[in-house]
């Protein structure tokens, strides 16, 4: 059975995420580069880089970064936007990432996390982190605040781009927050054509205690990128930020 995050990062993915800006990417990582204290050239691993924003951000600061993604289609996408090849790219699951290690810092962004129905996988995703970063190398694990998101949940949504049609159902159920996506071609008047998301939802003990597990020490929690302090009520993320302590 085909999960759905290999079904939902195709070309329509393009299309229902497109808002999401270049500009506010390069703000995230100058914000970044402060809590990670990244030296000049150090060596950055994207994990879940999706379509590169925050890869390319990282190159023009100028660090030396390797994205890694499971979509073929968002690293095509990264390629064509790394015109000057700036960025090495790498198809891979986050659980299995067939690089040698030694990064000075690792990124995990957005909610790139979570994807999977049971914790030991997550924990795969963690101790791959651990794996990939020199000791005392540092992390950013940025994940949506639970209780905001209960607190927040838009249930249904509907807008049109590029003729066409863009519904969004969500909805918590037993531990995900759960989005159902359909797109319709307004002229044709097709059957939608129907995506999935689905992330399992943690509190901040729960995900600081299978970072521990994954032997990642928590140095700070933010609350999201314009904010320094986390608040469980009022903050929509929980970013954290953290090293490999030295073995």
């Amino acid at each position: 059975m085909t999960a759905w995050y290999e079904k939902s990062f195709g070309e329509d993915y393009l299309l229902v995420y497109k808002h999401r800006d270049v500009h506010g990417a390069y703000e995230e990582v100058h914000k970044m580069i402060n809590w990670l204290k990244l030296r000049p050239r150090a060596e950055v691993l994207d994990l879940c880089c999706g379509m590169g924003r925050h890869s390319l951000a990282l190159a023009d600061a100028g660090f030396q970064v390797t994205g890694v993604d499971l979509s073929d289609v968002l690293l095509r996408e990264a390629r064509e936007l790394d015109a000057d090849h700036r960025v090495r790219w790498c198809h891979a699951d986050m659980r299995k990432i067939p690089l040698g290690g030694g990064f000075d810092a690792v990124v995990n962004l957005f909610t790139s996390f979570g994807y999977f129905p049971q914790d030991i996988e997550q924990l795969k995703v963690l101790r791959a982190i651990h794996r990939m970063l020199k000791p005392e190398g540092s992390f950013i694990l940025d994940f949506i605040n639970t209780a905001y998101v209960q607190k927040h949940l838009v249930q249904h949504s509907v807008r049109e781009d590029e003729g066409q049609r863009i519904e969004e159902y969500r909805r918590i159920r037993d531990g995900f927050v759960q989005k159902e996506i359909h797109i319709t071609d307004i002229s044709a008047g097709t059957e939608p054509r129907i995506y999935k998301e689905s992330v399992k939802l943690y509190s901040r003990e729960q995900l600081s205690g299978m970072l521990e597990d994954a032997d990642l020490q928590v140095d700070q929690v933010h609350g999201g990128y314009d904010e320094e302090k986390y608040d469980e009520q009022t903050s929509p993320r929980m970013i954290f930020v953290g090293h490999r302590p030295t073995d």
